[in-house]
């Protein structure tokens, strides 16, 4: 996501959905304790502010400036700038030290982290006793019967544009390393599924399409 300018930072405010509230809910029923969250790779806060009404504070980070002049203010989210150039023991002390959070998660976006780097960074920070690691994606755009033929369409047509960080996200991160344990949520090469309900207007709509990074790289 470093290379969204101004404009495309913009359009993913606007366009991009909320994740369901119950999603948070289930997430944070999970971890033994409610004080330190952090979202990586936050964009504009989209997951950071529904985290905050189950964490006492949140850290939330991105390599993306563009994205975090935009993200959602609030008292308990703390907002870093982490550049590719920050080494793995900035980072651990930067987010809170070892043994900190409660709750990683990355929402949209772990397919454009350098998998081992994230990984080692978050097997320091993460609690050891009721931590949680919770990654997720949305890729399958459901509207109705007359128009999906046409979203598959579109769909398909991305294919020479796409990378391989993109099709670790329209795989649904079926083929992505997980190297934790599973606490049926899901695992590694059997993500479960998540229905992301949200209204949008026909405006809103081609908003999103244009923040859609296939469409921005064709």
């Amino acid at each position: 996501m470093a290379a969204l300018s101004e404009k495309e930072a913009e359009a993913y405010l606007d366009a991009r959905p909320r994740y369901p509230i119950d999603w948070y809910k289930k997430i944070a029923a999970r971890t033994q304790g409610h004080k330190l969250a952090w979202d990586v790779g936050t964009g504009n806060g989209q997951a950071a502010i529904g985290l905050v009404e189950h964490y006492e504070n949140v850290v939330a980070t991105d390599i993306n400036e563009a994205q975090l002049k935009r993200a959602f203010k609030h008292s308990r989210i703390s907002y870093h700038h982490t550049p590719k150039t920050m080494s793995e023991d900035e980072m651990v002390a930067l987010i809170g030290g070892e043994n900190s959070m409660d709750l990683i998660v990355a929402a949209q976006a772990v397919h454009f982290f350098d998998l081992t780097t994230f990984y080692n960074v978050a097997k320091r920070v993460i609690r050891k006793d009721g931590g949680l690691i919770a990654i997720w994606v949305y890729n399958d755009i459901i509207i109705s019967p007359e128009i999906d033929p046409t979203m598959k369409s579109l769909v398909d047509s991305t294919l020479p544009f796409r990378t391989p960080i993109m099709n670790l996200a329209f795989d649904s991160y079926k083929t992505l390393p997980f190297p934790f344990e599973s606490i049926g949520m899901g695992s590694e090469g059997k993500p479960v599924t998540l229905d992301i309900p949200h209204k949008l207007s026909l405006k809103g709509f081609i908003g999103f399409l244009k923040s859609w990074q296939p469409a921005m790289k064709a």
